[in-house]
């Protein structure tokens, strides 16, 4: 295969060196295993005599880097009879720029997992850089988990032009939270916010106590104006919003996200943000909060009981727990996920033998069992069943987190990102009955799927300059009014407003099916 389809100038390519922010799991110390391989509904029994198969794989990380001969690792690939070789990315605008970067050299890992509609993947995509997977994957009948167990409407989020392109990652749906110190506010004898006004008074109130002492207390930690889905549903930034054309504008561009930034402006103001959160990476955000600095952070609902036993090991007093939906000027601040993060993509490197093999193995990752792998590792190992609950070991805390599912397809699972296998029956089940409340009144942003050619095309020339106005606008270095007019000029673009047709067009095409 050739490079031709790598469209990127010299200078953007070399700028995107500099945004490297590649980290391995020390790929060549990955350990095979050599158990029997468990091929219910594959076709991975035709090949289970012909050693581990090897699998280069890129995907993005929020955690600490594992190695891959750790204890999950190396049962990962003893179940799937595999050698997994992957390089790990932190999520986020790291991921992004690595992303970029790979697909512009043109010298691809064998399986990448990238976001539906970033534009260097559709573009790849358009000039031949993966695999059309329509004729492998027939009709489903060799890959029944593929076909049974993945989210409802997700295999549609991979079709490029009629053809299956990707492999969609189940997830689950109610997922974000705003969580919090509920310790600091009953020290405070401050009553729990319901609105976003009320949650701004109690990060003022808790700023001003500061808790935390040392440093100084963070209100609310954050990475950047986008970092927040729970307020930006309150803020109503999902909701589908048209020009004067009829266009579905994107999300950043509307009215309501304007209004966030400006919000946002108002915290930096008065100290309960992060001078430097627009530098901060996601893992560094987590250590902020699970080490005692913040009062609040946007995250998997499931993570308060982490952060509850973290913020313990300093302040024994802690606890960790998550608002109901604040009420804002957009609506309800509830954020569902689209039910799938990205896709993995096979790269056309890969020989054309090889890609059944690959689509064995995602279809054995989406087994219950090598699911549940994910979710709570190996009995034994990383939980033992105590009274019909699976109770972490300290291992199993240590390995075993929202990343374990990173290089797989797991099947769906409605409390993924909610159950915790380090809490109780009892624990898990409360937190379930409180989260149920998103699951009915959750927002989507469409602009999870929503495909336009047009916008492969112009949102790269926008896109850096955009994310710098923002953080200008809330740090206070260009005025709201400077902001507005550089989103305005954008909105203006004849490519942006027809990008925007597109997407209304194709946004009508999925509701009215």
């Amino acid at each position: 295969m050739t490079n031709k389809w790598a469209k990127f100038s010299l200078p953007l390519f070399l700028s995107l060196l500099v945004f490297n922010g590649c980290s391995s799991g020390a790929s060549d110390s990955a350990v095979p295993g050599t158990g029997t391989v468990d091929t219910r509904g594959t076709a991975a029994a035709d090949n289970k005599d012909a050693g581990p198969l090897s699998i280069d794989v890129m995907t993005s990380f929020t955690n600490t880097i594992p190695k891959l001969d750790n204890a999950f690792y190396t049962e990962l690939q003893r179940l799937t009879n595999t050698k997994l070789n992957i390089t790990f990315v932190l999520d986020g605008n790291d991921y992004n720029a690595k992303l970029d970067l790979v697909l512009a050299s043109g010298d691809l890992p064998e399986v990448l997992k990238a976001d539906y509609t970033r534009p260097t993947l559709v573009n790849a995509i358009k000039d031949g850089a993966f695999w059309d997977l329509t004729p492998f994957l027939g009709d489903f009948s060799k890959y029944p988990n593929l076909r049974d167990k993945m989210i409802p409407g997700s295999w549609s989020y991979v079709k490029y032009d009629g053809k299956t392109m990707g492999i969609p990652r189940s997830r689950a749906q109610i997922d974000n939270t705003i969580m919090f110190r509920r310790d600091w506010l009953e020290k405070a004898n401050i009553p729990v916010p319901k609105t976003v006004d009320e949650f701004k008074d109690a990060l003022k109130a808790i700023v001003k106590n500061n808790p935390a002492g040392g440093n100084g207390t963070i209100g609310y930690d954050i990475a950047d104006a986008t970092g927040s889905p729970s307020l930006n549903a309150a803020f109503g930034v999902p909701n589908p919003t048209y020009d004067t054309d009829g266009g579905l504008m994107y999300s950043y561009l509307n009215p309501q996200f304007t209004k966030l930034v400006e919000w946002f402006r108002g915290l930096y103001a008065e100290g309960l943000i992060a001078k430097e959160f627009s530098a901060l990476t996601v893992t560094q955000q987590k250590d902020l909060f699970s080490s005692g600095r913040a009062f609040a952070y946007d995250a998997s609902a499931y993570y308060s009981f982490v952060y509850t036993d973290n913020v313990k090991k300093t302040q024994p007093d802690g606890n960790v727990v998550s608002f109901q939906p604040l009420k804002g000027p957009g609506g309800e601040g509830a954020m569902l996920d689209i039910g799938t993060r990205g896709g993995m993509y096979i790269s056309k490197r890969v020989p054309q033998d090889k890609v059944s093999k690959i689509l064995d193995f995602f279809e054995k990752t989406a087994t219950q069992e090598i699911t549940d792998l994910g979710y709570y590792g190996k009995e034994g190992v990383h939980y033992n069943n105590v009274n019909g609950e699976k109770v972490l070991t300290d291992l199993g805390k240590q390995e075993i987190t929202v990343d374990s599912i990173s290089a797989m397809t797991p099947a769906y699972s409605k409390w993924g990102k909610v159950a915790y296998a380090g809490a109780s029956k009892a624990a898990n089940e409360a937190k379930q009955k409180e989260m149920e409340i998103y699951g009915q009144i959750g927002k989507t942003d469409v602009f999870g799927y929503l495909y336009s050619p047009t916008w492969v095309d112009v949102w790269p020339t926008y896109e850096a300059e955009l994310k710098s106005m923002r953080i200008k606008a809330v740090v206070g270095q260009i005025t709201m009014d400077q902001y507005k007019q550089f989103v305005d000029k954008v909105n203006a673009d004849p490519k942006i407003k027809k990008a925007y047709q597109e997407f209304a067009k194709d946004n009508k095409s999925r509701t009215n099916k």
